[in-house]
């Protein structure tokens, strides 16, 4: 999406009350993903090992929000957005790491853990973006100020995993679960480069919507090669899809637009809140407060929303004279 530097004091979307309450809004809906989820698995009787119609779900629920974010989007932008031709190729790639690559992991993970668990160990894609977009893109320098976001973040992280004795011994870890959460989050670290590279030739609504869209399609026709299932045996499976549907659709666009208005630094200070969300949501939409309120959780949560913090800190012009 354009910047339009002069243009950014001139918007009601660049006052700071406004600024926080729409990235408040869009955090309580990323957090409310990993409850929706888990409350899909149960409306829709989806078991644990029945991945299909997992997959299925994930596909449906993608596809809904490419169609929302795209109408949201054009809205917002006045006109109908279209990928450019050669922005195709960029839609593609997108769409295999941000929505089946992600997602697949995403939805498998939620069915063996916690929400509260979930939404802690996924907030290491925010420190894992940092480190590939330094080692693998070359899109930035890791400054002093990173580095310590990124070990405190971390350290919150293996925390919630039972530290390193933990981790050594295998203990509750699962592939299943933590190990594919983690890989959803690594998934969304590169997605988050690749988006943050060809946002400079194509809007980054533009390349969300249609991702998701192609996304969803191939999510929900490969789990419908593999035998799964979406049986709708009430309105409410009706209602949370379209609700999953706009988590994506809503967050994205109305995080785009702050992004449009603002400094890049002034939003992303507000992610913090994302992890917070999802654990104070898990704790109350699924019940999990005995693990949300424990030591172990409220430490790990205090850790990571500091690394995120830290990281995201504006950096004064020396530090930020490397970066791009």
């Amino acid at each position: 999406m354009d910047e339009h530097l002069n243009g950014r004091e001139r918007t009601i979307w660049s006052r700071l009350p406004v600024t926080f309450l729409t990235a408040l809004f869009c955090c309580v809906l990323w957090g409310s993903a990993s409850p929706a989820i888990k409350i899909a698995y149960e409306i829709f009787e989806i078991p644990p090992d029945d991945t299909a119609s997992r997959i299925m779900l994930a596909g449906a629920r993608f596809f809904l929000a490419g169609v929302m974010t795209i109408l949201f989007g054009s809205i917002v932008s006045r006109r109908f957005l279209r990928p450019r031709s050669r922005s195709w190729k960029y839609v593609g790639i997108l769409s295999l790491l941000q929505t089946v690559g992600q997602y697949f992991f995403f939805f498998m993970s939620l069915a063996y853990i916690s929400g509260v668990r979930g939404s802690i160990i996924n907030a290491s894609g925010n420190f894992l973006a940092i480190v590939i977009a330094a080692c693998i893109f070359r899109m930035e320098k890791l400054t002093v100020r990173k580095i310590l976001g990124c070990v405190v973040g971390f350290t919150g992280i293996i925390f919630i995993l039972g530290g390193f004795q933990g981790m050594a011994e295998g203990g509750a870890i699962t592939f299943q679960g933590e190990g594919a959460m983690l890989m959803a989050a690594l998934f969304y670290a590169f997605s988050s480069c690749c988006i943050k590279k060809y946002s400079r030739h194509e809007n980054p609504v533009t390349l969300s919507g249609y991702q998701f869209l192609l996304g969803g399609i191939v999510l929900y026709v490969a789990g419908w090669i593999m035998g799964g299932e979406l049986v709708f045996r009430s309105a409410s499976c009706v209602y949370n899809l379209l609700y999953m549907g706009f988590i994506s659709a809503g967050a994205y666009t109305l995080w785009g637009v702050l992004l449009k208005y603002n400094p890049v630094s002034r939003v992303a200070i507000f992610g913090f809140m994302n992890p917070v969300m999802g654990v104070l949501l898990s704790a109350w939409l699924l019940g999990e407060n005995n693990e949300a309120f424990s030591i172990t959780g409220v430490v790990s949560l205090l850790l990571v929303a500091a690394g995120i913090l830290i990281v995201n800190i504006a950096p004064k012009k020396a530090d930020n004279a490397g970066e791009e």
